[in-house]
This record gives structure tokens, C-alpha cells and sequence, in this order.
């Protein structure tokens, strides 16, 4: 006999385990499909991101940042080490380590929370009496079949494929591979200077390979202000040591114990030979199994699941969130999102602002935004004003060994309104709360300005950059 659910939530990434532990928290008899297996090919929780994606990745950087200080920066500190080693497989097992104590504790929560948890693939066969029903597969069969009177939808999203070569995760490696290495390739190359290049490129090169990143695209982080892009390319290419090219047309990728790559730059065609590929060319939305054109469930060009402003799907009481909808593939999207839709489910009006939300690149050193760029300002015709502060005299990036970077902040020249806030340099991921709150509750540059920033502290470079958009900054 089928189960009977209030809210059955397809997916168990950020998004998907949060709106399902909200909606239990809401009150609704709540479970969540998902059929994601870990490296030991036993049922995992989290997703791409807690499993082969933010949360590995992240792990791996730390990991390659000490080995890296420990070589080159420990010695002005007045610490001497002779002949540091360096240990890919330690490192990866330290990965696994995380990733296993994050996924068992979206279990934990799941079981506090009373949702319920069921492994394999949910696809919606239909409805029936006002409710939707959903079959489980593992394996190819049915293992379960439940009914709910409302779904959510966050299958998140697979890496996007490079026709003609073929992800084997041994020499050619996508996000899954490329944090599973467990040794250090002399020459890696990279397909991708997006974040998921940016980040993995910069493991590998802190470790000791000769890493070269091969971007289509004519800028370098096209989505980024043009002013911070070109200071993370010299700053990532001469302290980080990648080999950056861009505007990269890449043509036939022969693989064997190596990998070459015949590409053409600048109408000149080149050849590059690496131990490891890791491809990295965005992602698409996963929707395999769902079972969508069964019940015209309504899906745009790309294969993205269309949905409203409030994420709601052309079917009665199917929701979408996360990676499988439109705008920015970030967990924290698609968590706020699926926070959203089970609180609109029990009939509150909740409200996510894209316009807000932070973006983060977790190299050495991080770059985040939020906001407008100075760029689409000037497209817009908006008169702005704008201020940026170095970090080269704030005391705390100078004891941390990191005064490399700037913060940047622009706000309307009228009202003062800050309209965007942009940042290179050490902890940009939790500098960049700051701005977020700032657009969240529309402040002026001056209110930050105001505001008492602690010393010494990262943060009195953004006070900094306030002040620099009425000229009147006190350290630069």
C-alpha cells in the first residue's frame, strides 16, 4: 500500500534536505527521495555539494593552502621546516572524513525533524484524488511507491559534457574525479576557468602540478566586476602559478596514458600534452528519471524546469528549486528557495532576492560579490559613485601574511544607496555578508561608513571602501 506524505521533496542536496526538513518543521508529514550513492556505493545524503562538490572542494583547498604556506610563508613567521612532504592520499581521506560526518548528519536531522527518508529515483507517474504519485527505483525496480499532496522538485543539476571526449574519472576527470585524486599529476590541464576550474586548478598547482586552464570565453570571469577579474587573473596566475588562457576553441582531445589537447588561440592552433583533464564546462539540470514528459510537466530549451516567481511548475502543487530552475546554480539558492516554497506551502509569503545573493570562488585569494558590477552600471546608464579600499594597510591581513586584494563598493550618486560590493582578498566569503546585508536593507554608503568596524580587523577595509565613496577614506 502506497505511503500517504503532505510533501514529498524529490532530491536531497541543500535545497532538497532543507525544504524538506522546514516542511516537517512546519508540521507536514514530509519525505524526501534521493538516489545519490557515495564513493562506497552505499546511499549518501547532501548531494552534489556535500558529496563531490562545495564541501570536498573546500577541504582539498585548505588542505593545499597549508602545504603551500608551509613552503613559502612559515619562514617569515620564524618557522623553519626542511624538506616538507606532501600527502595527495591523506589529504583525500581527510576530504572523505568531512563528507562523511556532513552527510550523516542530514540523517541525524532528518530522523530529529521525523522525515522520512527513501532511497532510489522519484518520478511522478501522476495524480490521483488530489494527490501526486511518486514510484521509487534503486536498481532498475521498484522499491516503493508514495503519494503526496504536494511535491518538490530539486534533482539539482550534472556536469555539463564535452562532446567527443569521455568522462572515464581515471585520466579525463569531471568534479567527481577531480576530487578524488589521490596523487599529484605533474602536468594537469583543465577545461573551464569557472569555479569549479578555478578551485580545482588551484589544489593541484599549491601541490606541485603544472596546471593550465583552457577557457572558451573571451574575458576571464565574465560574471565578475572587470576591475577585481583583472586583478584575481595576475593574482592567480603569478602567486597561484596556473597558466590561464582564454578564448580557447578546443578541438580534438586524444587520450591515452595522456591526454593532448589541440586547441587554436588567437587564429594560432596549439597543442597541449597532460597527465590529467579535469573538464569543467558548466553543468545542465538533472531531470533523467523524473518522469516530467509523462505528466507535461513544462521544461524550457535548456532542460530547465520553468517555474514562476514563487517556484511554482505549471502542475497543480508541484514546486521546483534549486539547480533544475532558473537563475544561479549556488546551494545557498537553492536552500533559501527551498525554505521558501515549504513556507509558501503552509501559506506564508516568504520572499528570496536574487538581486542579493552572494557569489564566492574559494581560491587564494577568495572572491566574492553581490550586487551590481561597476560594468552592467555603465550599460544601464546608472550615475554611481564608488569607493575601493586595498587591504595592503589593514593590520590583520598584514599579521595573516594575506594584505593581497581590495574591496570595492558602489552606490547610487544620488541617494547613496549601495548597489553593489565587490571583493579579492583574504575571507572575501564572510566579508561579503556585509554587502549582502546592506542591499537586503537598502543602507547608503554612509551608514557603513557609520557604522563601527572593529580594529584590527579584515572588515575596517570595507569601512574603508565606504568612506572612499564620498573621498574620504582614512588609509589610502
Amino acid at each position: 500500500m502506497s505511503q500517504e506524505f503532505d510533501v514529498v521533496v524529490i532530491g536531497a542536496g541543500p535545497g532538497g534536505y532543507i525544504a524538506a526538513i522546514r516542511a516537517a518543521q512546519l508540521g507536514f508529514k514530509t519525505a524526501c527521495i534521493d538516489a545519490f550513492k557515495g564513493s562506497d556505493g552505499q546511499p549518501a545524503l547532501g548531494g552534489t555539494c556535500l558529496n563531490v562538490g562545495c564541501i570536498p572542494s573546500k577541504a582539498l583547498l585548505q588542505s593545499s593552502e597549508h602545504f603551500h604556506a608551509v613552503k613559502h610563508s612559515f619562514a617569515e613567521h620564524g618557522i623553519n621546516v626542511k624538506s616538507p612532504s606532501f600527502d595527495a592520499a591523506q589529504m583525500i581521506a581527510r576530504k572523505d572524513g568531512i563528507v562523511q560526518k556532513l552527510t550523516s548528519g542530514v540523517a541525524f536531522l532528518f530522523k530529529k525533524n521525523k522525515v522520512t527518508s527513501l532511497h532510489g529515483l522519484g518520478s511522478l507517474k501522476g495524480r490521483d484524488n488530489e494527490k501526486w504519485q511518486i514510484e521509487v527505483r534503486d536498481g532498475g525496480k521498484v522499491v516503493d511507491t508514495v503519494s503526496a499532496s504536494h511535491v518538490i522538485i530539486a534533482t539539482g543539476s550534472r556536469p555539463r559534457p564535452l562532446p567527443g571526449v569521455e568522462i572515464d574519472n581515471q585520466t579525463v576527470l569531471d568534479n567527481t574525479g577531480a576530487l578524488a585524486m589521490t596523487s599529484t599529476p605533474k602536468r594537469l590541464g583543465v577545461i573551464g576557468a569557472g569555479v569549479i576550474g578555478l578551485e580545482m586548478g588551484s589544489v593541484w598547482a599549491r601541490v606541485g602540478s603544472q596546471v593550465t586552464i583552457l577557457e572558451a570565453l573571451p574575458t576571464f570571469l565574465g560574471a565578475a566586476d572587470s576591475q577585481i577579474a583583472r586583478e584575481a587573473l595576475r593574482t592567480l596566475t603569478k602567486d597561484t602559478g596556473l597558466t590561464i588562457h582564454t578564448g580557447v576553441k578546443i578541438g580534438n582531445v586524444k587520450v591515452g596514458k595522456t591526454v593532448t589537447l589541440e586547441y587554436e588561440k588567437d587564429g594560432k592552433a596549439e597543442t597541449l600534452t597532460v597527465d590529467k583533464l579535469i573538464v569543467a564546462v558548466g553543468r545542465v539540470p538533472n531531470t533523467d528519471g523524473l518522469g516530467g514528459e509523462a505528466v507535461n510537466l513544462q521544461m524550457d530549451e535548456r532542460g530547465f524546469v520553468v517555474v514562476d516567481d514563487s517556484c511554482h511548475t505549471n502542475l497543480p502543487n508541484v514546486w521546483a528549486i534549486g539547480d533544475v530552475v532558473r537563475g544561479p546554480m549556488l546551494a545557498h539558492k537553492a536552500m533559501e528557495e527551498g525554505v521558501a516554497v515549504a513556507e509558501r506551502i503552509a501559506g506564508q509569503k516568504p520572499h528570496v532576492d536574487f538581486g542579493s545573493i552572494p557569489w564566492v570562488i574559494y581560491t587564494s585569494p577568495e572572491i566574492a560579490w553581490v550586487g551590481k558590477t561597476e560594468d552592467q552600471l555603465k550599460k544601464e546608464g546608472v550615475a554611481y559613485k564608488k569607493g575601493t579600499a586595498p587591504f595592503a594597510p589593514n593590520g590583520r591581513a598584514l599579521g595573516m601574511g594575506q594584505a593581497q586584494g581590495t574591496v570595492k563598493i558602489l552606490a547610487d550618486a544620488e541617494t547613496d544607496r549601495i548597489l553593489g560590493m565587490h571583493v579579492i582578498g583574504p575571507m572575501a566569503s564572510e566579508l561579503i555578508t556585509e554587502g549582502v546585508l546592506s542591499l537586503e536593507f537598502k543602507a547608503a554608503s554612509e551608514d557603513i561608513a557609520r557604522i563601527v568596524h572593529a580594529h584590527p580587523s579584515l572588515s575596517e577595509a570595507v569601512h574603508e571602501a565606504a568612506l572612499a565613496c564620498d573621498k574620504r577614506a582614512l588609509h589610502g
